[in-house]
């Protein structure tokens, strides 16, 4: 058969033509070198719990692109293995995640991979992805179905009514729907480029919910306390709201008053630290005075409250007062000899005396039994001593005399002298006095009393000037005559 130049070159375009789309249909579109052959491609086995309508050349993807098919889904002893056919040119991580998806509501299924991180060496042919690390999705005709049905339990009348409010909710929302889905979009790949970090925030926070769940109580409670302060704060709105307007002022009054208070305030509040180291020194001794001062309070209220509610026509009271004067004689052993005390009407304030003014006598006399020789060492536990330097040594205190009577030189008394004190190097407690030389003492003629080197008050009748009169009150109020 003779053929044309044409026909030849007709014929000649046709066949190029119809290669090049057996080859792109081929190689391009069936890829039978890859998928037929495995040239270019490896293969990695998934295990998964059930198929999940799963089908043979499926797609594969990693990262949303498609990197391979499905060859093969077949039964296993425990569940369904399909084999995946990857292409070698993209290097997938070996920790990765496989998961069935589906791309639409039809049931078109594929492999999604989901690396977990981007350090773990690639997969390589032949490596298993285990169950633990593999999901299937929902029955796409489970679903179906269960739309149906919800579809089917809604009221006819009232579907029409349904779709209408709903396209009234979401309708012209576009914009701020396509905006979530944005936002959406990036907090999840947000989440996944900081996944291991959020994995540990996952795990845990198990502790601080448990932890939330233990203390609901407290919670519950601090939240009622904090409905109670919010609720008087509401009720209270104005006294707030003045303090916030006055509070200002008030503290630059007080700024202004520290300011003014500036030179002597720091002097103040020094000796308030000197104060309350005192204070704590002294705690016991302050606390058994504020037990006491209420029951000595009730004390004088009960003497001041005779009769009360009663039908008695008087009220008196339960106090007797008996005037018994120098019974028992005041204690002058360690003060200034008689004749030396100044009169109480005397309006000056002259120089304390040398030396230690309290009554010395034993500390288990029964004259001044409060006096300052009995105060307690609240530093040294049954220790008594009258004063703070003795107390915190290992000095003991020593007595002048076994007595009341004053000690020192009578005839010195006028001319004035220092208040006796016991050598520091005295040998006992017990120091016997000397007996002291005749005195002299001024009296009073009318009533023949004086006063004796000892501070006792003595009276002596023949010493007084003879009276018509009879004895007066204020002579029965006199102590005896001691022998």
């Amino acid at each position: 058969m003779h053929l044309n130049r044409r026909t030849i070159r007709q014929l000649f375009v046709f066949g190029l033509v119809s290669t090049v789309a057996v080859s792109v249909m081929v190689f391009g579109y069936m890829k039978v070198p890859a998928n037929f052959l495995g040239m270019g491609r490896y293969t990695v086995t998934v295990e998964l719990p059930e198929s999940g309508n799963l089908y043979t050349k499926a797609n594969v993807t990693y990262y949303g692109t498609e990197v391979g098919i499905v060859t093969e889904v077949v039964l296993s002893d425990d569940g369904v293995v399909a084999r995946l056919s990857l292409d070698d040119d993209v290097a997938i991580p070996s920790d990765v995640d496989a998961d069935v998806r589906s791309q639409t509501a039809l049931g078109e299924q594929y492999v999604a991979l989901s690396p977990r991180n981007a350090d773990s060496p690639p997969l390589r042919n032949g490596d298993v992805i285990p169950r633990s690390r593999t999901t299937v999705g929902p029955d796409t005709t489970l679903l179906l179905n269960s739309i149906a049905a919800g579809l089917e339990a809604i009221p006819q009348d009232n579907l029409e009514t349904v779709i209408n409010e709903s396209y009234t909710a979401v309708g012209g929302l576009g914009p701020e729907i396509s905006r979530i889905v944005k936002g959406s979009t990036e907090l999840a790949l947000d989440a996944r480029a900081n996944l291991d970090p959020l994995i540990t925030l996952i795990d845990k926070a198990g502790p601080v919910l448990d932890s939330q769940a233990d203390s609901a109580d407290s919670i519950k409670s601090w939240a009622a306390n904090l409905r109670a302060v919010t609720t008087q704060l509401k009720t209270h709105d104005g006294a707030v709201e003045g303090f916030l307007q006055n509070g200002p002022g008030a503290a630059q009054e007080g700024q202004a008053l520290i300011e003014q208070l500036k030179p002597t305030l720091p002097i103040l509040l020094s000796n308030l630290v000197s104060l309350g180291d005192v204070a704590v020194t002294y705690q016991p001794a302050i606390e058994q005075l504020l037990v006491l001062i209420p029951h000595g309070v009730a004390g004088l209220q009960a003497g001041n409250l005779a009769n009360h509610d009663t039908q008695q026509a008087y009220r008196g009271t339960y106090l007797d007062f008996n005037l018994n004067l120098n019974l028992p004689a005041p204690c002058t052993t360690g003060f200034l000899p008689p004749q030396q005390i100044r009169p109480p009407n005397f309006e000056d304030s002259p120089e304390r005396p040398a030396g230690d003014l309290y009554c010395r006598v034993p500390q288990d006399s029964a004259s001044n039994v409060r006096g300052a020789r009995n105060y307690p060492c609240l530093t040294r536990p049954g220790k008594r001593a009258p004063t703070v330097a003795m107390c915190e040594s290992d000095e003991q205190y020593v007595p002048l005399n076994d007595g009341t009577s004053w000690k020192g030189d009578p005839n010195a008394t006028l001319s004035g002298q220092g208040v006796p004190q016991l050598p520091t190097d005295a040998p006992s407690a017990a120091v016997q006095p000397a007996s002291p030389p005749l005195a002299v003492a001024e009296y009073d003629p009318a009533t023949g009393t004086y006063v004796g080197p000892d501070g006792r008050t003595y009276t002596q009748a023949d010493l007084a000037e003879p009276r018509k009169e009879g004895q007066t009150w204020e002579s029965m109020l006199l102590p005896q005559t001691p022998n």
